[in-house]
């Protein structure tokens, strides 16, 4: 792949590594410094003049810190003559952040593409954004990537005649069905009322649940706290077994020890979108690379070919 260059931020950096790997180019460095006032400074070290650069950084905690370093890595590029600048953030964070819900309340997630753009990135390369009106937010293309691919071939390993595949909300139920097509099995799904970042209440699961095994599935699990409280409800109406599944396993404050400790849940599975340290994992954590999918999009991006054959989830 001739013209392309790749950088990472420090936020992922296996990740970039093994992207870079399917793509069979190298992955050039970039040094990341701070100040004695604690700016910070980024330095692209290779050639970008003409080039169709690619920065890869998930907005992951510390998020202020790696959406600065990725603020500063888009300039760095634009300064130095970049033909194009592409900006593969895998886990947009603010995504949550997506409508007014509240008197004088920011919306971050608007905010935050406004200040990429102004930064230099001309596109972006995203997977599975907490709500699909973000994608409107962005005034450059977005290729939207999900990982239901990744996660049905996971499952097809698994005994699916008494499956049914479980949305914790009714906002996730059209991507829960489209995951429940791809594995041939039913479909059911929560109705949560969130009453706070960390508490919510699912009052009813719509579906059929006595003696069925349990496919939960979500966008990203942060502290659980919808899982847990899905889990109380599965167990009252009888599910056989629960497996939880997600795209972006940020498993904040102990969430992931916590799920991993519910006797029901037989497997904790996610991409690697978002890092999860060694230190954290346990037995029933399984984690996905979506790196084939990422240098696949990177690929048709840099040659001009057509993205949208990744979006079909079928």
């Amino acid at each position: 792949m001739r013209d392309i260059a790749v950088f990472s931020g420090s936020a992922h950096p296996h990740l970039a590594a093994e992207l870079c790997a399917h793509l069979g180019v190298k992955l050039s460095p970039a040094r990341v410094s701070r100040f004695a006032n604690d700016c910070l400074e980024v330095q692209l070290q290779a050639n970008c003049r003409e080039r169709d650069v690619f920065l890869i950084q998930p907005l992951v905690a510390p998020v202020q810190e790696h959406l600065v370093e990725l603020l500063l890595m888009c300039d760095a590029a634009r300064g130095a003559s970049a033909g194009r600048i592409t900006v593969v953030m895998p886990h947009y964070a603010y995504a949550r952040s997506d409508k007014k819900d509240a008197p004088r309340i920011s919306i971050g997630g608007r905010l935050v593409a406004d200040l990429l753009v102004a930064a230099g990135a001309s596109r972006v390369l995203t997977m599975t954004l907490h709500s699909p009106q973000v994608h409107g937010f962005f005034s450059v293309p977005v290729d939207h990537l999900h990982a239901l691919r990744e996660l049905a071939a996971h499952f097809r390993g698994h005994d699916l005649s008494r499956a049914t595949v479980v949305s914790p909300d009714l906002g996730n139920a059209k991507e829960a069905a489209a995951f429940a097509r791809m594995l041939g099995v039913p479909v059911a799904a929560g109705a949560k009322q969130r009453f706070a970042d960390d508490r919510v209440s699912i009052t009813s699961v719509i579906g059929e649940i006595a003696g069925r095994d349990v496919i939960v599935l979500d966008d990203e699990i942060a502290k659980g706290s919808t899982v847990l409280e899905l889990l109380e409800r599965l167990r009252e109406l009888g599910a056989r077994s629960v497996r939880v599944a997600c795209t972006h396993g940020l498993f904040a404050a102990g969430a992931l020890k916590r799920l991993s400790d519910e006797p029901e849940v037989l497997e904790i599975v996610c991409t690697d979108t978002v890092p999860v340290p060694d230190a954290e994992r346990t037995d029933k954590l399984t984690v996905l690379s979506v790196a084939p999918a990422l240098a696949e999009a990177v690929r048709r991006i840099h040659n001009g070919e057509s993205v949208s054959a990744l979006f079909d989830p079928a």
